[in-house]
């Protein structure tokens, strides 16, 4: 977008915070009358939000108040909703809260990953968008409060969140592969290796399997969950691309018994440094520090712990008493949201 702007000959700014003087100055110099948001990944600060003279007008891919958050898609699929959509509402403080201006509803497929879904939202989503910046301009749009029932949040989904748990429902194991895909991307283990995975089937037909359990039939590869199988898609393991399950099974050759799901070996922390070896005996002790106990005094003088005995040839020490014993150094909100008819 940046780039097509610049294209244009638009100005664009791309400041490190919404908070820096120098955008909100040159914001305010701009006096823009409105300021569309797409995916923002950050709060507008109020002193941005007060710039523009119909404020700011923000696209979330959800039908608000369901799905408030960094991951609306995702959350779609991964809660098994039929219906969601795309809102226009006015950016405030408050995250995914401010009053709609319009909305439009989009089915969700039953084999949808977030990123068919989302393809098929941003297409919807612009128009929408476009729709609202007009309705403001001519004064036709109204922005409505947000109902206050139906909230539902819809948090980043991380890696750690997409690893797949093979003991959860084979509906939940298929849900979550889904919603993984493209990004942050499900993935599992093998032998001690991350395994990448892509969109898996349920399938009610296979063996009894125990959760992570591989079954490698002739045409297919079944993992067992808590529930019935899934087949394994495409796979990709480190170092390797993307390819159909049947054919890394043929490379692997898991043997009966095999799982996926194996935590992965803990990480070795690094040696300590070795320690620093003892001075030589005899060796003079620094300024300032005293004597270790029980060594040699001076050259021809007894030792400083216990009894001296007799002195010895001049140039040699006396032999010492009993020695002195020397110190030692001390790792969604859940809710459907109830299908919006398009304005």
């Amino acid at each position: 977008m940046a780039q097509l702007a610049a294209d244009s000959g638009l100005e664009v700014l791309t400041p490190a915070r919404p908070r820096d003087p120098a955008f909100l100055d040159r914001l305010a110099a701009l006096e823009p009358d409105c300021c569309p948001v797409v995916a923002y990944g950050a709060l507008v600060p109020r002193v941005a939000l007060d710039v523009p003279r119909f404020g700011w007008v923000n696209l979330h891919f959800s039908l608000l108040p369901a799905w408030r958050g960094a991951a609306p898609v995702q959350a779609a699929v991964l809660h098994g909703d039929q219906v969601t959509g795309a809102t226009t509402f006015r950016l405030e403080e408050g995250l995914d809260t401010g009053p709609v201006f319009g909305v439009v509803t989009e089915p969700v497929h039953p084999r949808d990953t977030a990123g068919d879904l989302l393809e098929r939202l941003s297409v919807a989503g612009a128009d929408l968008l476009v729709a609202t910046l007009d309705g403001i301009e001519d004064g036709t749009l109204v922005a409505r409060p947000q109902p206050a029932e139906g909230v539902s949040a819809a948090p980043k989904l991380t890696v750690a969140d997409a690893r797949v748990d093979w003991s959860a429902p084979a509906v939940r194991v298929d849900r979550l592969v889904r919603a993984a895909t493209p990004a942050p991307g499900a993935w599992t283990t093998h032998c001690g290796d991350r395994l990448k995975l892509g969109p898996v089937l349920p399938a009610p037909d296979g063996p009894p399997l125990g959760p992570g359990e591989l079954a490698v039939e002739r045409r297919r590869v079944l993992v067992g969950t808590g529930t019935t199988p899934v087949e394994l898609g495409e796979v990709q393991a480190p170092g390797k691309r993307p390819m159909p399950a049947a054919d890394w099974a043929r490379g692997v050759r898991p043997v009966p018994g095999d799982r996926l799901g194996a935590p992965l070996p803990p990480v070795a922390a690094a040696p300590p440094p070795p320690a620093a070896p003892p001075p030589p005996a005899g060796s003079p002790t620094p300024a300032g520090l005293p004597e270790p106990v029980g060594s040699p005094g001076p050259s021809g003088s007894p030792g400083p712990s216990g009894p001296s005995g007799p002195a010895g040839p001049a140039g040699s020490p006396g032999p010492s008493g009993p020695a002195g014993s020397r110190g030692r150094d001390g790792l969604p909100g859940g809710g459907r949201p109830a299908e919006v008819e398009p304005r």
